[in-house]
């Protein structure tokens, strides 16, 4: 694996640097330290990027109790998969609700490890292909190729990865061709990722003055999803492709597990960001484990757990918990 400019060691977000480049070369300290308090650097290894909006299945991940990543074609999946809430797993480390126990396990059973691999690897190859069509549209190489990224909300998750809207640079937006969607959004219409919308991080285009200002109001979900463009946009390429039952809505070969949750029964911990039913003019955070009860992807916007209060101080409630188990 390429060595990380920005990584996790034993829970720690670490990030590995030199001193920054002057006239082609390293600068001296001199050149380098800009004041008391800011020097500038170069970084030493590569960045991961995560793309905004958009969750596609896995090719590898760690399997319960496992610090090493496997990939999804391996057997182990397929077993685990199969009934990936079975105390063989390991214990769940918090109680999953009943009616999310419900949903998980309708959706488990042999053959959803192959299942999932086989989606990401699809995905894979899509992203692939539009990188290299995007290289000979510009007559360029992969010393001469360069990524524009847009970020959102934030601009660094937990992993060290940037956050951002990804597509090739293209200093003429119009020559030799008009600039294509990002890639985020590419790989939506072509059915190939989940939307997956965790709020700040949604529209880079649209500007707020702080992050408590860029909470709506109450009861206004659907109202602010009708109203931003690119979240427009993107939920209708979404229920485009679901209705035309390509890539992750295949009538034939649906994606049983979305990758999140994947994610999270690995990690026998269920799901902790609140969620906003983007069709609905309610007034209610959803609880976590209840993301299942809004049906379609497109229509969840998920906000992490630090940001409730905002919400709340705003006039949202939370929801409260069942009083009978489902």
């Amino acid at each position: 694996m390429s060595a990380r400019a920005v990584e996790q060691i034993k829970g720690l977000t670490v990030g590995h640097a030199r001193l920054g480049m002057r006239g082609g070369v390293t600068g001296s300290v001199r050149q380098e330290v800009h004041d008391g308090d800011t020097v500038n650097v170069q970084a030493l290894g590569n960045f991961g990027v995560r793309f905004l909006a958009t969750d596609t299945p896995e090719i590898s991940f760690q399997l319960p109790g496992q610090t090493r990543f496997t990939g999804l074609a391996a057997p182990e999946w397929d077993e685990f998969l199969k009934d990936p809430l079975s105390p063989r797993w390991g214990a769940l480390k918090q109680p999953f609700e009943p009616g999310l126990l419900r949903s998980l396990r309708s959706r488990s059973g042999p053959g959803a490890g192959r299942n999932h691999y086989e989606h990401a690897a699809a995905a894979e190859e899509a992203l692939e292909d539009m990188v290299l069509a995007d290289m000979r549209a510009l007559g360029q190489d992969e010393l001469s190729f360069r990524f524009f990224l847009v970020f959102a909300g934030e601009v660094m998750d937990r992993y060290g990865r940037f956050l951002c809207y990804i597509n090739r640079e293209q200093e003429d937006e119009h020559r030799p061709e008009p600039r294509p969607l990002s890639y985020n959004e590419r790989m939506l219409q072509v059915g190939l990722a989940a939307p997956y919308f965790i709020w700040p991080n949604l529209n880079p285009f649209r500007k707020q003055p702080s992050i408590p200002a860029a909470v709506f109001p109450p009861g206004k979900a659907r109202e602010v999803a009708d109203q931003d463009p690119s979240l427009r946009r993107a939920r209708e390429w979404v229920r485009q492709a679901r209705e035309n039952k390509v890539g992750i809505y295949r009538a034939d070969y649906p994606l049983r597990f979305m990758p999140f949750e994947l994610r999270f029964l690995s990690r026998r911990m269920p799901p902790d960001r609140w969620v906003i039913d983007l069709s609905d003019d309610s007034n209610f955070l959803i609880r976590p484990q209840g993301y299942y009860r809004i049906k379609h992807p497109e229509d969840r916007l998920f906000i992490p757990a630090e940001y409730v209060p905002l919400f709340i101080e705003a006039g949202w409630h939370r929801q409260p918990r069942p009083r009978n188990p489902e």
